[in-house]
């Protein structure tokens, strides 16, 4: 089984990842592009992406979204809103999925006796 699966990494598409956190809100990642040598690749931008949780009556619930910045500074400023609109992404969807599975629900037939 494991014979079908590719594990072979995209030697293009290399990145060196760096995490900054302030231990309550959440974390960024920066991720540093990288040739296969290991040595930074300033032909390519950097990513940055930010993290959080919800605490939810079942736990934790992770939240994460690319952040659209060119530097770390930037990265800081656009993860507030960036973490809101991720959330309500999450919700709209949770709320899509709810609603699909009541009216599958909804639309069973039921017949006595069987």
């Amino acid at each position: 089984m494991t014979d079908q699966i590719d594990f072979n990494l995209d030697t293009q598409n290399l990145y060196r990842e760096e995490s900054y956190t302030d231990l309550k809100a959440g974390a960024i990642r920066r991720l540093i592009p990288v040739k296969t040598d290991g040595t930074d690749d300033s032909a390519k931008a950097e990513v940055f992406v930010g993290t959080t949780q919800l605490l939810t009556p079942e736990g934790p619930l992770p939240v994460q979204a690319r952040l659209m910045a060119n530097n770390f500074q930037e990265a800081l400023q656009v993860f507030p809103g960036a973490m809101r609109q991720a959330t309500h992404e999450m919700i709209a969807q949770l709320e899509e999925m709810q609603k699909q599975y009541k009216q599958k629900e909804d639309s069973r037939i039921i017949v006595p006796g069987q």
